[in-house]
């Protein structure tokens, strides 16, 4: 469970609500968490009065400030070290620094223009250059017609016209219109099919979701997820714990499930460098299995791993309060047999994976591979 779930506040106002006589186990189970968790509060914050926690709460808010400071002093460190690499000879393109560092950065104009040392009534005269809009048509006409034209067979193309125009202004005009030619095509991972292709999984063990899910311990230490689910039967198949996961463990972690029961024909996943990596890449190529990648922006499109992800986080990860990963590990694992075997699922008709098939021709041993009946 987070630390940022129960203020300082609320957790010595829980623990003096224990101290007036309330049992601990109405207690916690007002507040959601568990016998554990409330042990550990009360090891860490036992004693304290509401006077201290206010210094406590002063303290931390000026540290906080002081980082927040030293924090803008670095980026505007990286901001200059980004964008002032080389000397720009005119205020004219100063003002489109000043309008990249407002964009991508996050400044406002005023800060912006107090980094890159751009006086703001520069900033803000408007541009009396003209804006030759007639070139701009006539090479949009020229590259309409031959589409694999660069700028210097445009500025021929233009010249052969009569217009008196430079070949270093055309190539300004050509950038800034958006004519510039891809001549290297991205590179396309082998086993990545198209969203027309989507799969719809008709029985168990056809398709798996994959995703990565973030908490940290009580000691604010960070740790990641791998969570694997079953399209079809909604079953658990893994949750791998780590402090880091990459590509390597998320192909170690298909390793060994394929190992339990057998590769399925498609991964839903998104567009993480964990999955989009070689390894997953190779580890799919090998096993014939295709990797349909959810559109960015569209966690819709991996809707099941995204519903089980909040299952994971409301009845496992909001009511502990984890000390290690050993730990961690050890009660997420024994959720996710329960979630499995004894939980009840609404979209499987309130059975749980396990019956969902034991009524189909799959069954799970109790090694929890899954394998074929009669």
């Amino acid at each position: 469970m987070k630390k940022q779930r129960f203020s300082t506040e609320q957790i010595v106002a829980v623990l003096k609500r224990a101290e007036l006589g309330l049992p601990v186990a109405d207690l916690i189970r007002q507040i959601g968490i568990t016998e554990q968790t409330f042990y550990r509060w009360k090891r860490q914050y036992g004693g304290l009065e509401s006077d201290q926690v206010r210094e406590l709460k002063q303290v931390v808010e000026e540290n906080a400030r002081l980082k927040k400071l030293v924090a803008e002093l670095s980026l505007d460190k990286a901001v200059l070290q980004d964008v002032l690499s080389k000397k720009f000879p005119r205020p004219a393109l100063m003002k489109e620094v000043v309008a990249y560092v407002v964009s991508s950065h996050g400044y406002s104009e005023r800060r912006a223009c107090l980094v890159t040392t751009q006086h703001r009534s520069t900033q803000r005269k408007p541009s009396m250059r003209d804006p030759r809009t007639a070139v701009r048509q006539r090479m949009h006409e020229i590259v309409a017609t031959r589409i694999r034209y660069g700028y210097r067979r445009v500025h021929v193309m233009l010249k052969r016209e009569g217009w008196q125009i430079g070949r270093n202004v055309v190539y300004r005009l050509y950038r800034e219109e958006g004519l510039v030619l891809r001549t290297k095509q991205p590179r396309r991972r082998k086993m990545v099919v198209h969203r027309e292709a989507r799969c719809k999984p008709q029985r168990p063990n056809e398709a798996w979701s994959l995703d990565f899910v973030h908490d940290q311990l009580s000691s604010g230490q960070k740790f990641r997820m791998l969570t694997v689910v079953d399209v079809f039967s909604r079953e658990a198949l893994a949750i791998e714990v780590g402090q880091r996961l990459r590509g390597e463990n998320v192909a170690e972690v298909l390793n060994r499930l394929v190992r339990q029961r057998r590769a399925p024909k498609y991964l839903f996943a998104d567009n993480g460098a964990e999955f989009t990596g070689r390894l997953v890449d190779l580890w799919a190529y090998h096993h014939g299995v295709r990797i349909d990648f959810s559109r960015p922006g569209k966690p819709t499109d991996n809707a099941y791993i995204e519903t089980f992800n909040g299952s994971l986080r409301d009845e496992c990860l909001n009511i502990h309060w984890f000390a290690s990963i050993p730990e961690a590990r050890r009660l997420i694992e024994a959720w996710r047999m329960d979630y499995n075997v004894s939980r009840p699922h609404s979209a499987l008709g309130n059975l749980t994976p396990a019956e969902y098939l034991a009524g189909s021709s799959f069954c799970i041993d109790p090694m929890g591979s899954m394998q074929v009946g009669s």
